[in-house]
């Protein structure tokens, strides 16, 4: 019997390959696939809250500090790899306590300083716990990567309760934004092992992109004070 249910949800691990489910493993999934409405109904939250100030500041300062916003739940297959990858118990728990990421939401805005601008504001929100903070901009990675990285607590009223969610918050630049989705591309068709110059030109695009973000916030400020002096 337990085979069969193996076999009729095996859909679910699809590319799991080197782990062994048993009925437990089943039962974890299922109840991931119930979590995964509290993240969502969390995502929800922060994506209002982005908006509301995206909203105002185009009615107060004719300018909108965000370009995008998008946002992803990890799936049941993927929360279950990543905590058998890091050795970790596999239960709604464990995978509450232990993965920051679940919930994600990536902001991408049009200068380096509407970035600092909307994580201020977001995180000073009387509601919103930050737990964390990785400045990836101020201390890029080694690969190049540039990006500023929150984690956050925000409260879900449910009928009967209300739970506190953690959601990681992505904000970069479209430039930023474009480097990264383009070397994620790359790095998934070399499976990680990238040959060295190819790594070495990808930083080298990097650090022209992150010059070019620069030196495009340089002439905003200059044609913003411009402007302000007419």
């Amino acid at each position: 019997m337990e085979n069969n249910k193996l076999s009729d949800e095996a859909y679910l691990f699809e590319g799991l390959t080197e782990m062994h489910f048993t009925s437990k493993d089943l039962q974890v999934i299922r109840s991931l696939i119930e979590t995964q409405n509290l993240y969502a109904a969390a995502i929800r939250e922060i994506r209002t809250k982005l908006e509301n100030l995206n909203d105002e500041f185009k009615y107060t300062k004719d300018r909108n500090p965000i370009h995008e916003i998008k946002s992803r739940v990890k799936s049941p297959r993927s929360i279950m790899k990543k905590l058998h990858k890091r050795g970790l118990e596999m239960s709604v728990e464990s995978a509450r306590k232990n993965l920051t990421d679940i919930a994600g939401v990536r902001v991408i805005c049009p200068y380096i300083h509407d970035i600092y601008l909307i994580a201020n504001l977001l995180s000073s929100q009387s509601d919103i716990e930050l737990i964390r903070k990785s400045d990836y901009i101020e201390n890029p990675k080694p690969n190049g990567y540039r990006s500023l990285h929150l984690i956050v607590t925000i409260p879900v009223f449910l009928s009967e309760r209300t739970e506190m969610v953690s959601v990681e918050v992505q904000i970069r630049t479209i430039a930023m934004d474009f480097w990264a989705s383009l070397e994620h591309e790359l790095a998934y068709k070399f499976l990680n092992n990238k040959p060295e110059d190819v790594s070495e030109e990808l930083k080298e695009c990097a650090d022209v992109i992150a010059n070019t973000d620069t030196r495009m916030q340089q002439l905003f400020n200059r044609i913003h004070h411009d402007a302000l002096e007419e």
